[in-house]
């Protein structure tokens, strides 16, 4: 495999499973707008998306909705939604080694900057990343692509095609294409086996220890 120098990290489903505050967060906004989910899976589909973009598609809320609905989620999320989360196993020694390679490591979520800050402090992992990139919180830079895009410019003095993407849903996938970067599927997210697979990965793996095993 040819050798990367930049490695960015999707952080829902790829570094940490974050289901419980997520879903509970949107189920307490949803409650506000009157709907009442009691099944947390259903609301998985969350995890990994732009809010906006899920509060849209799949309850075909308005601006105005969408809007309130996000606000009286961070009203949850930020007290106490965030810590509901908990890393996958070998993580931390995963982000090790690959600095100890020499890696350049970067996040690239569509999560809030702000949040994606605390939460990697929360865990303790903040020094291991050059570089944090989110989405704002007025909502814009929210896609994937613009997120990857800025990380790429950050580091501009690196080729393209020594940029590796990771994550857990198709919108890693696809945004690391629109940069014209490889990537890495991850399965065990959220994103299943099949969507990986449409949205045509570079490479696929099923463990954290596999992702390592790979940037060897």
């Amino acid at each position: 495999m040819k050798k990367y120098s930049v490695v960015l990290f999707d952080l829902d489903g790829t570094l940490s499973d974050p289901k419980i505050g997520i879903t509970k967060s949107v189920q307490y906004a949803l409650q506000k707008a009157g709907i009442e989910v009691s099944n947390l899976d259903v609301l998985e589909s969350f995890i990994g998306p732009p809010l906006q973009v899920s509060f849209r598609e799949i309850y075909g809320f308005n601006d105005a909705q969408i809007e309130q609905a996000i606000s009286d989620y961070r009203e949850r999320f930020t007290e106490r939604g965030m810590f509901e989360n908990k890393l996958y196993e070998n993580i931390p020694a995963l982000l090790a080694d690959l600095k100890q390679k020499g890696y350049i490591l970067a996040i690239a979520t569509s999560k809030p900057t702000l949040f994606a800050e605390q939460i990697l402090k929360y865990f303790n992992l903040e020094h291991f990343f050059d570089l944090v990139a989110g989405s704002n919180l007025d909502g814009t830079r929210s896609a994937k692509g613009e997120i990857i895009a800025f990380v790429r410019d950050h580091f501009n003095e690196v080729d393209n095609n020594q940029f590796m993407m990771i994550g857990d849903r198709k919108y890693d996938i696809v945004g690391a294409h629109e940069n014209q970067i490889d990537s890495i599927g991850v399965t065990y997210g959220y994103g299943s086996l099949e969507e990986l697979t449409d949205a045509q990965a570079t490479y696929i793996v099923n463990s954290v220890n596999e992702i390592k095993e790979l940037l060897s």
